[in-house]
């Protein structure tokens, strides 16, 4: 097993772009465009997350090495779930990624910790890769939560992923403080650096070290060109989920920011 502490390097650089309810094929075809021209750092892993109605489309128009997730799933395979889609079917149209427990799934769609943490297992459980959210609200930062409200949905989510390293390799946590969210307010490095740290000590401690040792912790929330490298640079911040900045040219300058 590896030893409790490693450094942000033994870890992929990893930037996920999250659309959310935005675009059109116009549109996507310049976001398409600009990936494509790049140049990408090779190192970066990079995953976009378009609207369910183009996903197909997206991930036929990008290079492989481009992943493509969904914005959400359900927790089941198929059935009478009017608007919902299935991990079977984001698997099916060649997509490897889904994200779950987005801040705005649980506090404009009312998702609960519960409902997520059985969206991560049967999600797992289909052979997808997983970006599952977790961040706290600004009044309960302001109330000293944050830890307590962390902690509290990664254990759901920790619990239905389980303790095997090799299924651990198939998540990738995005811390997103939803007070720093389309908001403009940044978290500071140092204090998406305390918070990371404070998540892979809870991993360490409540899974493995070996699974808080590989386990990528993103930062998302306010992220642009101006700040990506000054946050990047912290050691446990191992890259970001990106909004609105995603759809734009300069999501490209955040993908490269480890340069």
């Amino acid at each position: 097993p590896a030893a409790a502490m490693s450094s942000s390097t033994d870890r992929r650089f990893f930037v996920g772009g999250n659309w959310k309810m935005n675009g059109s094929q116009a549109s996507i075809a310049g976001i398409v465009g600009f990936l494509k021209a790049g140049p990408l750092d090779p190192r970066t892993e990079v995953v976009v997350a378009p609207p369910a109605p183009y996903l197909a489309s997206v991930r036929a128009q990008l290079p492989a090495e481009i992943g493509v997730a969904a914005q959400n799933c359900y927790k089941v395979a198929s059935g009478a779930f009017t608007g919902e889609i299935s991990p079977a079917m984001i698997a099916d149209i060649g997509c490897q990624w889904v994200v779950l427990g987005h801040s705005e799934r649980r506090h404009v769609f009312g998702e609960p910790d519960a409902l997520i943490a059985e969206k991560v297992g049967h999600a797992l459980s289909a052979g997808l890769s997983l970006i599952p959210c977790i961040g706290e609200k600004l009044e309960e930062r302001e109330a000293g939560q944050t830890e307590a409200v962390c902690y509290r949905q990664l254990k759901a989510i920790a619990d239905a992923v389980g303790s095997d390293p090799a299924v651990w390799a198939r998540v990738v946590i995005a811390y997103e403080p939803v007070w720093a969210i389309g908001t403009g307010k940044t978290a500071s490095p140092q204090q998406a650096q305390e918070v990371h740290a404070q998540l892979r000590a809870w991993l360490s401690q409540n899974v493995s070290p070996q699974v808080s040792a590989q386990t990528r912790i993103l930062y998302g929330g306010s992220v642009t060109a101006d700040n990506c490298k000054e946050l990047a640079s912290q050691p446990d911040v191992d890259g970001f989920l990106v909004g609105g900045a995603s759809l734009k040219p300069d999501f490209v300058k955040i993908i490269n920011a480890r340069q």
